[in-house]
């Protein structure tokens, strides 16, 4: 079945970075559109980053423009998400998922950005 396992989490001070990984199986992975998403406490889920089968295209929430870029490796059916200068608005689970798809979501991993 599908399956998604997220990773790289974590705490972290203002301005500071992290890589989270998502490890995906049970679906082909390079025909999918790609997606990062996150859901902070007492908020909806949203979709930070969106990245297409071939890696030529992405495409991010206007709040981590400049500051996040998301990646995948088609052999390794895997979505990276880079994320610099981080701030406490950026403090949530974060999910990957195929982008339009909203089940099999995985158990997400938490950032924390705090001093």
């Amino acid at each position: 079945q599908v399956q998604f396992v997220e990773s790289g989490g974590g705490l972290v001070q203002p301005g500071g970075s992290l890589r989270l990984s998502c490890a995906a199986s049970g679906f082909g992975f390079s025909w999918y559109d790609m997606a990062w998403y996150r859901q902070a406490p007492g908020k909806e889920r949203e979709l930070v980053a969106g990245i297409n089968p071939g890696a030529g295209s992405t495409d991010y929430t206007d709040s981590v423009k400049g500051r996040f870029t998301i990646s995948r490796d088609n052999r390794q059916n895997t979505v990276y998400l880079q994320m610099n200068s981080l701030k406490p608005e950026d403090t949530a689970v974060y999910y990957c998922n195929r982008r339009g798809f909203f089940d099999s979501w995985g158990q997400g991993t938490q950032v924390t950005v705090s001093s």
